[in-house]
């Protein structure tokens, strides 16, 4: 990944995370993280 893609593909994050925030009011945001603890927990069990 050069420098470039990885500039761009955070600002498309920050981006995304300000308009959630601004749009939506943190609700995809906290949805995702709910759903990211939930495969941690998934991929434990199964470890």
């Amino acid at each position: 990944m050069t420098d470039r893609i990885a500039i761009g593909l955070g600002i498309l994050l920050i981006l995304l995370l300000f308009l959630d925030g601004v749009f939506n009011h943190w609700a995809a945001t906290l949805f995702m993280a709910r759903r990211f603890t939930d495969v941690l927990w998934w991929v434990a069990f199964w470890r």
